[in-house]
């Protein structure tokens, strides 16, 4: 009876664990396509403004401000080589039409059509939906744009137990950035508007370990909206993330990914992860008989600073960083290990940025089934 009832019990936990893993992927995914369409639409509509094929149109006896025709549209893109043909900038198109970025001028179709019919942004009319998560990415993308260009930015090179972040702030210096430019009424609100920003993955604490504390803790934005979004990508967005977090380090006026950077050269910087990220090791590879990789299952208990380990990737997970001296390192946690199983539950398919809210969400005992390489 009580078999029966232990395993009745963990098929409940197992549901719930599901449960919640599956709510944090599902808004996590969804944010961040929201926020890729977002970025991609203004950047797209302030081109549009430039090369003033967003004007006034007249038809039938009325004139319908800053508006685009559709079939001009599509000739720019493709003249641009934003789109290779038609039917891929109709889909385009479209996808921001499902975004509520554009809009019908009259709402008539829904749908949008390679044809001389009129269309409009909805930033350019006041119609664009603004909840609360709209406002506070909106808040976050202006609060970007004023730091990475302010003569003193707060945003620098620090570290933080030895490990050095690009372009990351202290949260006490971003709340008192806040205040000395009338953003915030008080530090409270202040730290009420930074814990927003974490939680709707603006910003994020260096190494993923802690929420947002009016502290010496280090943060970093999530997210560059100073990068220039392809239009493509939104139709593909399930790019490498692995090869982004290399090649970003290449490009002009963007922030560095953070995790990657070490006090070290570059000839050093990625020593210890290149061998594994040459070429992406699948789950399947990880797990076949005869693979060079034994298992391990190691216990930690987190302390007050949290658990002391850095993972990125995905599909699978790996160990990028561990603190010395810390509950991790402790237990045995090392570099190059590939995460399979957190507290019993496999998480060999999740992106990192799952898998650490899922550590960071739950008790502070975590159980990690992880494969060492042999080498």
């Amino acid at each position: 009876m009580k078999a029966k009832e232990t395993s009745a019990q963990k098929q409940s936990l197992d549901r719930t664990f599901m449960e919640l893993l599956g709510n944090i992927q599902s808004t996590m995914m969804t944010r961040h396509q929201k926020a890729e369409v977002m970025i991609a639409g203004e950047q797209l509509r302030l081109r549009l403004h430039d090369s003033k094929l967003i004007k006034d149109h007249r038809h039938h006896l009325r004139t319908y401000p800053n508006c685009f025709v559709a079939q001009e549209l599509i000739d720019w893109l493709i003249a641009h080589k934003e789109v290779p043909d038609r039917d891929t900038a109709v889909q385009l198109m479209q996808h921001l039409m499902d975004h509520d970025i554009i809009h019908h001028v009259c709402d008539k179709w829904p749908v949008f059509k390679d044809a001389k019919y009129l269309y409009r942004f909805r930033k350019d009319d006041g119609t664009f939906p603004f909840n609360i998560e709209v406002k506070i990415f909106m808040r976050g993308q202006r609060l970007y744009e004023y730091l990475i260009t302010s003569k003193d930015s707060i945003l620098q090179l620090r570290q933080e137990k030895g490990v050095a972040y690009e372009r990351s702030f202290p949260g006490y210096m971003l709340i008192d950035w806040l205040l000395q430019n009338g953003e915030i009424e008080g530090r409270r609100q202040g730290l009420d508007l930074c814990k927003a920003l974490l939680e709707h993955d603006i910003i994020q604490h260096v190494s993923l370990k802690h929420h947002f504390f009016d502290s010496g803790l280090l943060y970093q934005f999530c997210i560059n909206f100073r990068r220039r979004r392809r239009l493509s990508e939104l139709l593909h967005e399930t790019e490498n993330e692995e090869v982004e977090c290399i090649t970003q380090h290449n490009q002009e006026d963007q922030a560095d990914s953070p995790f990657t950077l070490r006090k070290a050269s570059p000839s050093e910087r990625h020593s210890d992860f290149l061998s594994v990220l040459k070429r992406h090791v699948t789950c399947e590879e990880l797990l076949s008989p005869g693979a060079p990789y034994v298992k391990r299952v190691l216990t930690i208990l987190g302390d007050d600073l949290g658990w002391g380990f850095v993972v990125r990737g995905k599909s699978p997970c790996y160990v990028q960083a561990v603190d010395p001296g810390s509950p991790a390192a402790a237990a045995g946690v090392k570099v190059r290990q590939f995460v399979c199983r957190v507290n019993g539950h496999s998480v060999l398919h999740l992106d990192y940025r799952t898998l650490s809210k899922l550590v960071m969400t739950g008790p502070r005992f975590v159980t990690l089934e992880v494969m060492q390489p042999l080498d």
